[in-house]
């Protein structure tokens, strides 16, 4: 067998037998077609095996050359949330109202990318054709095959790359790619061009500036010389003019290239020096590959690969128009069973769309840039970032734990520093958990939720500071604000506040007790008012919570509330309050309190760590944070423990060195992180400790120049070598 169609499918990427039997086969030169899915247009959607890349990932097209509205998009969510997904489909081909012959006789028509890929494979068999039978071997092979496809495709005018991929599938260019091929790697995409807009979306849609975190593009790198390869030199960027100094790209890449591809990734940051530039800078980025000698060859082969990029930079905007959007909280399935959002969906169980900004949230994304604002992904623990660079820092959705550290550092960055903290939280509610359980024929096990829509217990640890918490309740229902009506699908409501907020309550149903397998629009069940807005002003800066978030996410999306993100948005990170948000009549005049030990509370019958990026793991600021801090434990945390002072920081001791325990998730308490522990606690508390830290600091600081001169007059009458020296000012 030389080419192989696959007409199925799933999101499970790391289901192992299954996917370890496709490298066999593609690594034994067997050339593997499959289709990309039929989810679309949600983005995010790939279906395996065709999201790898050593398969050709076919999209569909109907007959006017438009993206079929079932075709499955990109980006892949293999690399999320800890980097950025590769660009599928490969091409797409036509799919829509296909011909083709029935089972008895006759013929009949059907639509999919099932169909798409059938029609590729057969341009795969008529193109292997046109090589002589006595160098297919040599010549032909998943990489080599890939190369002429993408190579040959013809670019669509419409849609952007992780819709089309390379374009439509073109027979006669890819014919003409190989006829006069010649083993070789290359990259794919080839080109990556700011200008080019919607194709390069979302790149397009958001130019480079200094001080952001780095912009991660991921390539994927075929080698038609060999089904292993390696980077022979490290990738290097050669811009064409002067202006390319001012960018910074550091690579990561596959050590092995198997079988026949791998990743090129660039993490791409404008150096400091740049703050004040507006252009296009263009250059290449070469990367030289080589394999074993082929059979009867002494010398390994080796080619050099190039990207081009054109990229757009800007002048640092504004900290009120810069979002910093938390990436690094998101748990998806694989590998967690990670229940979806809104429990009024019954066809798809999964929340496995990545919940990135480029995937479900897509829309969300392009109306933010319409409104002027600048959107950075997170991939690493809130220690990575320095708070005075965003006005907001977004948190959606999210379903991982926290580090001591970091609910410590968001705290003092929102109460010192004047970061605007916008959380849009969802269900909670062991019980509908346990009740979602599912018995699955693959592992013949039971599986059951490791958490619920959204983290509440974790999100609760992380608001205590604030006074805030959410409950456990499922709301349902519709409700006007603003003159906009909305829909609160499976949010949850907020059980605790502090005086001096402003909190939005409507009447809604509670489903919590009936459990996730009933119909939730019973006709018996009553409505009553729950509190699901709320909005608080806290030392330097802002707070706003929502317990729903189906109203951002594309996925299962019945209203949007986007005029409310960006009414929140105003206030987090300007302090523009509007009239509807902030009238008298919301206003609380006392707080409102639920005891910690009624808040909702965290599963103990499941193993958490083994799908946590924080529970038992280390610490670590990770290559999509700022270059500065890659490999440490971030601002004011050295990798070993030391603290490190940022311009306009109190010196405020994090604690916890690099071998430090994290506390146990189910046994940690919020009490000695909550700031407002009493009920009528006053903001007026947190406002003096925001003076209280810089006196302290004062004080430490005169400390610290008095032992320094004793120190120095000790220096002068003792002479020690400079390693005793060193050990006693430690």
């Amino acid at each position: 067998m030389d080419v192989l169609n696959l007409s199925i499918g799933g999101p499970d990427y790391l289901d192992l037998p299954f996917v370890e039997k496709v490298w066999e086969i593609t690594a034994n030169n067997i050339i593997m077609v499959s289709a990309i899915g039929n989810d679309g247009p949600l983005y995010g959607t790939l279906n395996n095996p065709a999201d790898q890349s050593d398969i050709i990932g076919v999209g569909g097209i109907d007959y006017k050359d438009h993206i079929a509205s079932f075709s499955s998009r990109g980006m892949s969510t293999w690399e999320i949330p800890h980097g950025y997904g590769r660009v599928k489909p490969d091409i797409v081909a036509y799919g829509r109202e296909i011909m083709g012959s029935k089972i008895s006789t006759g013929c009949k028509s059907l639509s999919g990318t099932s169909v798409a890929s059938p029609v590729v494979a057969g341009i795969v068999c008529l193109l292997f054709s046109i090589i002589p039978e006595s160098k297919r071997k040599e010549i032909l092979n998943p990489a080599s095959m890939k190369q002429a496809l993408v190579e040959g495709a013809a670019k669509l005018s419409g849609p952007n790359m992780y819709e089309q991929g390379a374009g439509r599938v073109d027979l006669l260019e890819s014919f003409e790619v190989l006829k006069s091929y010649q083993p070789r790697a290359s990259i794919f995409p080839s080109v990556l061009d700011y200008t080019d807009c919607p194709y390069s979306w979302p790149f397009c849609r958001q130019p480079l500036y200094a001080g952001a975190m780095p912009v991660i593009f991921n390539a994927t790198i075929l080698n038609g010389m060999g089904v292993t390869g390696y980077v022979e030199s490290p990738p290097a960027w050669h811009p064409f003019n002067e202006e390319g100094n001012l960018i910074s790209i550091h690579f990561t890449y596959s050590d092995i290239i198997w079988p026949w591809t791998g990743f090129l990734a660039l993490h791409v940051q404008i150096k400091e020096e740049g703050a004040q530039f507006s252009g296009e800078i263009e250059g290449n980025v070469t990367v030289k590959i080589y394999s074993p000698p082929a059979q009867g060859e002494k010398l390994p082969r080796s080619s050099t690969c190039f990207l081009s990029l054109k990229l757009k930079v800007v002048p640092t905007p504004p900290r009120s128009a810069r979002i910093l959007w938390d990436q690094f909280h998101n748990i998806k399935y694989p590998p967690g069973y990670i229940p979806r959002d809104s429990l009024d969906v019954r066809n798809d169980i999964l929340d496995w769309h990545g919940d990135h900004l480029h995937t479900n949230f897509h829309i969300m994304f392009n109306m933010l840039r319409d409104s002027g604002y600048y959107v950075e992904t997170l991939g690493s623990p809130f220690t990575c970032f320095d708070a005075h660079q965003y006005g907001t820092l977004l948190l959606v959705d999210l379903e991982d734990e926290y580090f001591d550290e970091e609910i410590k550092k968001l705290r003092d960055d929102v109460i010192n520093t004047g970061l605007g903290l916008a959380v849009f939280a969802d269900w909670y509610n062991l019980e509908s958990m346990v009740k979602m359980k599912f018995f699955d024929d693959n592992t013949r096990s039971w599986w059951t939720p490791v958490t619920g829509g959204a983290n509440v217990p974790a999100l609760n640890d992380l608001l205590a500071p604030f006074g805030i918490a959410f409950g456990d309740k499922i709301l349902n229902g519709d409700f006007l604000m603003n003159a906009q009506q909305s829909r609160y699908a499976s949010g949850t409501d907020i059980v605790k506040f502090p005086r001096g907020g402003y909190l939005h309550s409507f009447p809604f149903m509670d489903s919590s007790e009936s459990g996730a397998t009933q119909n939730f629009l019973l006709s018996g069940m009553s409505k009553a008012d729950s509190p699901i807005l709320g909005l608080l002003e806290v030392g330097s800066g802002r707070v706003a919570v929502y317990g729903d978030s189906n109203c951002l996410d594309s996925s299962h999306m019945v209203t949007n509330c986007y005029w409310l993100l960006q009414k929140i948005l105003d206030f987090t990170a300007s302090g523009i309050k509007d009239p509807v948000l902030f009238s008298d009549s919301s206003r609380q005049d006392k707080p409102l309190y639920l005891d910690r030990k009624q808040l909702p509370s965290r599963r103990t019958d499941v193993n958490f760590s083994t799908y946590s990026a924080v529970v038992d793991k280390e610490l670590i600021c990770r290559r999509d944070s700022r270059f500065e801090v890659w490999g440490t434990k971030g601002y004011d945390l050295h990798v070993r423990g030391r603290n490190r002072r940022m311009p306009g920081y109190g010196f405020i001791d994090m604690g916890g060195g690099l071998n430090s325990t994290h506390l146990d998730q189910n046994s940690k308490s919020a009490a000695d992180l909550d700031i407002f522990s009493r009920d009528d606690l006053d903001l007026l508390v947190v406002v003096s400790r925001h003076w209280l830290i810089p006196a302290i600091a004062v004080l430490g600081l005169i400390l610290f120049l008095s032992c320094w001169k004793i120190r120095q007059k000790r220096r002068r009458r003792r002479k020690v070598s400079s390693t005793s020296l060193r050990y006693a000012n430690l």
